[in-house]
C-alpha cells in the first residue's frame, strides 16, 4: 500500500476513539474487536496475498483493521434491524448485498462450496460408520 493511500485513510477514520471498549457491543462501537488478534494477522495474511509486502506497515494494517471491523460491524447492525428482530440470518445478509454484484457472486459461490462440504461429509460419514 503507497503511503499516500495510508495518509487517505488515515484522514477518513482520524479523530476517532478506539480505546473505549466497555459495553461496545451494546453501545454500537464499531471497533469492540480491536484488540482480538486474529483480527490483525487475519489482515496481514490477506494484505499479503493480495500483493502487499509480507511485512505490511503496522499503520497500513491497523487502518485495514478498523475498516473491515466497521464494515462487519455495520451490517450486523443492518443485518439484526431486518428480518426477525436481534438476530442475524444468512438471508438478511443476502438481502442486504443483493445490489453489490461481486459482493453477491462471492457470498453465493461460498454458500454453495458450502452445501456441497456439508453433502460430502454426511456421505463420508454415512460410508465410514453406516448410519
Amino acid at each position: 500500500m503507497k503511503m499516500q493511500e495510508v495518509e487517505q485513510m488515515v484522514d477518513r477514520v482520524k479523530g476517532k476513539d478506539f480505546s473505549q471498549k466497555n459495553n461496545a457491543w451494546i453501545s454500537g462501537d464499531p471497533h469492540f474487536l480491536r484488540g482480538i488478534q486474529w483480527t490483525v494477522s487475519s489482515v496481514r495474511c490477506m494484505m499479503y496475498g493480495f500483493g502487499d509486502d509480507q511485512n505490511p506497515y503496522t499503520e497500513s494494517v491497523d487502518i485495514l483493521e478498523d475498516l473491515v471491523i466497521e464494515f462487519i460491524t455495520e451490517m450486523t447492525h443492518k443485518a439484526m434491524s431486518i428480518g426477525r428482530q436481534g438476530r442475524v440470518q444468512v438471508e438478511d445478509i443476502v438481502f442486504l448485498i443483493r445490489k453489490d454484484p461481486r459482493k453477491f457472486a462471492r457470498v453465493k459461490d461460498l454458500l454453495t462450496m458450502n452445501e456441497e462440504l456439508k453433502r460430502a461429509r454426511k456421505a463420508f460419514d454415512e460410508a465410514n460408520y453406516g448410519s
